[in-house]
């Protein structure tokens, strides 16, 4: 994260201690649906890096990231009587995340906006770098360089898509916990993720050989 947490209006923080980071969930949700804030600064702690992470892996604009895991966290707390109690936190944050990141896309789309240079020009130039830099790079190098493609071609799969592959292959969620997410039956969610694999796949061969070709 850009920051050590996030910045919410007072309204929705105070200066009070934090609950401990132990605390057993239930009691947690049971502090959220008080909009005790204390128990919201602490949700806010444990769980911003992930939903942080995720909107990037979507947006693929760090700046774009950050605003709407501030909006996450506040609609997180404006619903949490919504919140179902067999349900488990992480993967209601998570389909609200998804839900968020999906509507800002089309948002985007609508105004004309392409992704920023999370994955554009700036980081296509690193990457052209670390492949051609030295004669023989390092295994760090290789492993900054393969990291930054795989990143760039997920972010060029199709909206839904992209959820999944960064739900399973990156966050590492389980069938269960995505299909939760998502709402979608475990076969859709393997038959789709499989597509989206094999897409990946065929987007990394072009980039890999799109960046070699840079380095002859």
């Amino acid at each position: 994260m850009p920051s050590d947490v996030l910045e919410f209006p007072s309204k929705v923080m105070a200066e009070a201690k934090v609950p401990p980071a132990d605390l057993p969930e239930h009691l947690l949700i049971a502090r959220l649906r008080r909009k005790d804030p204390n128990a919201f600064e602490a949700m806010v702690r444990a769980h911003q890096d992930r939903v942080y992470d995720f909107c990037v892996r979507m947006l693929a604009d760090r700046e774009e990231a950050f605003d709407l895991t501030q909006e996450i966290f506040i609609s997180i707390h404006q619903h949490m009587d919504q919140f179902r109690a067999d349900a488990k936190l992480t993967t209601w944050i998570y389909r609200i995340a998804r839900n968020h990141c999906l509507n800002r896309l089309k948002y985007l789309k609508r105004r004309g906006r392409g992704r920023s240079d999370e994955f554009g020009e700036s980081n296509e130039l690193s990457i052209t770098e670390a492949m051609g830099g030295a004669s023989q790079p390092d295994d760090a190098v290789h492993a900054r360089t393969e990291k930054a493609l795989v990143h760039k071609a997920i972010a060029m799969l199709e909206e839904d898509q992209r959820a999944l592959v960064v739900l399973r292959d990156v966050e590492g969620l389980s069938y269960e916990e995505i299909m939760e997410i998502t709402e979608l039956a475990e076969g859709t969610v393997k038959s789709r993720l499989h597509r989206a694999r094999e897409k990946l796949a065929g987007i990394l061969v072009k980039l890999e050989q799109s960046f070699a070709d840079r380095g002859d």
